[in-house]
């Protein structure tokens, strides 16, 4: 094994563009695209609205996907966020990201997602599997593949990627031409109905209808985590981050309008299972069978897609000393093997605790506060360059319209920030509580691994 395939970390380099590609795209991708038009179509009562919530959406991400390609040119390090708040403004605000993503986000996010395709997989199966031990089985079976190296996790989770796209493809070619068409005048009525709240009333229905697009369209910035196993990272990376988020843009898109067209605006906001009422209307009973294959191969691969990026950030807290030592051990594989156990095990307790559920509710408005904070770095890595002090690598991938586009992506933080707080104040708190709990490990950690003096 040569030199130049291993990063100053000791991990093996073997992720290339199109895994980068597949990796931003089964960072996003879950089971919420599935369900979420049905959420947003309960709010928002029109198909216009629904539409352009999607659209939004879809524009913040972009935004948010040009602020972590530069990030990542000048700093393809890995740990994404982890990295990029280390090197900006210190280990504290970086310690408080892994932190939180240990806790709750992506453990959180992970235990609701095992949860969903345990259910499929027993409603498959005619009911006759445990799912407590689906859980288990299916994360230890994923911890297994990544723990080999990153190869076999990488090869699993491209492989699922893509036959995520091609099932959701299928979902938006059976919408739009295999089933039959709802009348076009249940949308306009109910867009009519909508609009007599009012125009404070229909703000705060389009804001409360964000918080659930935002969420499906965030985990576009954990392809970073990996940023030290990527072929030509400061370039590829870029690349991956800006091609990823057009697919699934256009992904969103297509799904959402192909539920309203096939269910019309207001049988799809009184649903709980937009794609299986789709799929059910055009192919019948095998629709529905269909429909949880679908979210099945979807969760999987968002599980596999986290069980291969998140344990890197932990990985490189421990390797700084802000975290148990032995989480920064590699396997013979070269692959963070102690923490990759570690996500497993607590993703495993958040689903068999059901804890999941309540903890989900707190992730929104810590995610974009991180969002926020990983954004301001790009000015003031570029304010730090200007003065000839350090601010990262040069040349590669900038903000195309920076200032005023990463401005703009910390004011949509800043908007869901405020709309999460609007709508859950208690659970946006609480998440908060969660975050500043992080500060006594910190201490302790930082106390632990202090330099002796000589």
């Amino acid at each position: 094994m040569g030199r130049d395939e291993i990063d100053a970390r000791g991990l093996k380099v073997a992720i290339g563009l199109p895994s980068a590609v597949m990796l931003v795209v089964g960072g996003i991708v879950g089971v919420g695209v599935f369900v979420n038009p049905a959420i947003v179509a309960r709010s928002l009562h029109s198909p216009g609205l629904v539409l352009a919530a999607w659209g939004l959406g879809g524009l913040v991400a972009l935004l948010g996907a040009f602020v972590y390609a530069e990030l990542a040119a000048r700093n393809p390090d890995t740990g994404g966020d982890y990295a990029y708040l280390r090197d900006t403004y210190g280990p504290l605000p970086a310690f408080l990201v892994g932190w939180t993503l240990l806790l709750v986000v992506q453990t959180g996010g992970m235990a609701a997602v095992v949860i969903v395709f345990a259910k499929n997989l027993n409603l498959l199966a005619g009911g006759s599997l445990s799912e407590p031990v689906v859980v288990v089985a299916t994360l230890a079976a994923l911890a297994g593949v990544n723990a080999l190296g990153v190869g076999s996790g990488n090869g699993v989770q491209t492989l699922l990627g893509f036959i995520k796209v091609l099932m959701i493809t299928a979902l938006v070619v059976t919408g739009l031409m295999l089933a039959p068409h709802a009348s076009r005048l249940t949308g306009l009525n109910a867009a009519s109905a909508s609009a007599s709240g009012g125009p404070m009333a229909s703000l705060k229905a389009f804001g409360a209808a964000m918080i659930p697009v935002v969420f499906s369209y965030g985990g576009y910035q954990t392809a970073n985590f990996v940023a030290g196993e990527m072929k030509d990272a400061r370039r590829n990376l870029a690349r991956a981050l800006v091609a990823g988020v057009l697919i699934v843009i256009i992904l969103y898109m297509l799904v959402t309008l192909a539920c309203v067209r096939a269910l019309g605006i207001d049988a799809l906001g009184a649903t709980l299972t937009p794609a299986s009422d789709v799929l059910r209307m055009a192919l019948g009973s095998v629709g529905g069978r269909l429909a949880a294959i679908a979210v099945g191969i979807s969760a999987l691969g968002y599980l596999s897609q986290s069980m291969l990026t998140a344990p890197r950030v932990y990985f490189a807290m421990a390797q700084d000393g802000l975290f148990f030592r032995g989480v920064g051990d590699l396997s013979r594989g070269r692959a963070p093997v102690v923490a990759i156990v570690v996500q497993a095990v607590w993703t495993a307790v958040l689903a068999l605790s059901g804890s999941y559920e309540q903890i989900l509710s707190y992730v929104i408005a810590m995610n974009f506060l991180f969002f926020l904070v990983s954004a301001s770095c790009v000015f003031t890595l570029r304010a730090r360059q200007r003065r000839g002090g350090f601010g990262g690598q040069e040349g590669g991938f900038r903000v195309p319209g920076h200032p005023w586009t990463t401005g703009a992506f910390m004011l949509a933080c800043v908007l869901v920030i405020a709309s999460t707080f609007w709508a859950f104040p208690i659970n946006s708190l609480i998440g908060y509580a969660i975050l500043l709990l992080g500060l006594p490990p910190y201490l302790y950690w930082r106390r632990a691994n202090r330099p002796k003096p000589d």
